[in-house]
This record gives structure tokens, C-alpha cells and sequence, in this order.
């Protein structure tokens, strides 16, 4: 059974910057894109970033491009968005969620979600 866990979430200022981290257990296959979601209150779930388990491939919401990245450590079965810069409009419940993909993400199609990291950038 797949399981995701994120952790690094936190209370942080605006300008700094916060890790997330998103370990996956029971599955070990690389054609999977997985990605980070993010929900405010009030708010629909967005998807903030994703990349490709294989490929490397990446996609960003374009609110968050230029200051967050997404990598991965396929040894560690680990996605990490690092994100910098953060604003207050960034804090939500951050969850990751993995999705089957060929070649390139989308943020369609996820079918395994973890419980989410809350993520809060005063002002």
C-alpha cells in the first residue's frame, strides 16, 4: 500500500524560507510523478509543484515560480520543495500526492495523498 508522509512544515516570517519533505513507502517505481497540493481556508486545493520520479520533469504553479524548487532522491524514495521567499498568500496545508505518469506530470490523475504539513508565513 502506498503511503506518503510530508513533514517540515512550520510558522515562519515573510522572506524566509521553509523544506518540505514528502517520503513515499510501498511502492519503488520511477514512472510516477509526485507532487506537492496546497489548500487555504476558504480556498480551492491547488497544485503548487511537481516533478517526475524519472524524467526529472517539473511543473510549477506560476505563483510560486522562482521561489520554490522541487527535487527528489529517488534512493530515499523523497521529494523535497524547497521554498523561498515566502509570502503570506503561501500559507496552507501543503499535501503530497503521487500520480502514474509516462514521461511528464500534470496535475490530474493523483491518486495517493498523504495527511498534509501546515505551512504559516506571517506577515
Amino acid at each position: 500500500q502506498v503511503r506518503l508522509a510530508e513533514s517540515g512544515g512550520g510558522s515562519v516570517q515573510a522572506g524566509g524560507s521553509l523544506r518540505l519533505s514528502c517520503a513515499a513507502s510501498g511502492y519503488s517505481y520511477t514512472m510516477f510523478c509526485m507532487a506537492l497540493f496546497r489548500q487555504a481556508p476558504g480556498k480551492e486545493r491547488e497544485g503548487v509543484a511537481a516533478i517526475h520520479l524519472g524524467t526529472g520533469s517539473t511543473i510549477y504553479a506560476d505563483s510560486v515560480k522562482g521561489r520554490f524548487t522541487i527535487s527528489r532522491d529517488n534512493t530515499k524514495n523523497t521529494v523535497y520543495l524547497q521554498m523561498n521567499s515566502l509570502k503570506p498568500g503561501d500559507t496552507a496545508m501543503y499535501y503530497c500526492a503521487t500520480a502514474p505518469r509516462t514521461y511528464s506530470c500534470t496535475w490530474e490523475g493523483y491518486l495517493y495523498w498523504g495527511q498534509g504539513t501546515q505551512v504559516t508565513v506571517s506577515s
